[in-house]
């Protein structure tokens, strides 16, 4: 892997992640102070982890220039086995099924968002 689709994933990883830190501090309010219920929450946050990793695909992809499903699906992965492990050595427990669904959609929601964001910056001279 070149230096430049390194970089490409650090700034998708890292944009996922800020995303996903304001997200939840927002959703947590919205819970605190709102009448929103459980059923509501899962669909958002689905909602909003698809949107997520797509957001992240796409500025890896636009930072990436090149194999923009490589460097989408990466940047899906790299989040994926971030939750992972984090759910595994912190909580001892693996994926449920709905779990691996899940993260199976963020994947290729990143997947999508590095092709477009590749094809997004194709068009400028550099």
């Amino acid at each position: 892997m070149h230096k430049q689709q390194f970089t490409a994933l650090l700034y998708g990883w890292i944009a996922v992640l800020g995303l996903i830190l304001v997200t939840s501090i927002v959703l947590s309010l919205l819970l605190q102070f709102t009448t929103m219920d459980q059923t509501v929450l899962s669909w958002v946050t689905l909602a909003a982890g698809l949107i997520i990793l797509f957001i992240g695909g796409v500025i890896a992809g636009m930072k990436g220039k090149e194999k923009g499903w490589v460097i989408g699906a990466v940047t899906g992965l790299g989040f994926t086995l971030f939750t992972f492990l984090v759910q595994f050595l912190g909580y001892q427990q693996t994926f449920s099924a709905e779990q691996s669904l899940t993260h199976t959609g963020f994947i290729l929601a990143a997947l999508v968002g590095g092709v477009i964001g590749v094809n997004m910056v194709k068009g400028e001279t550099t």
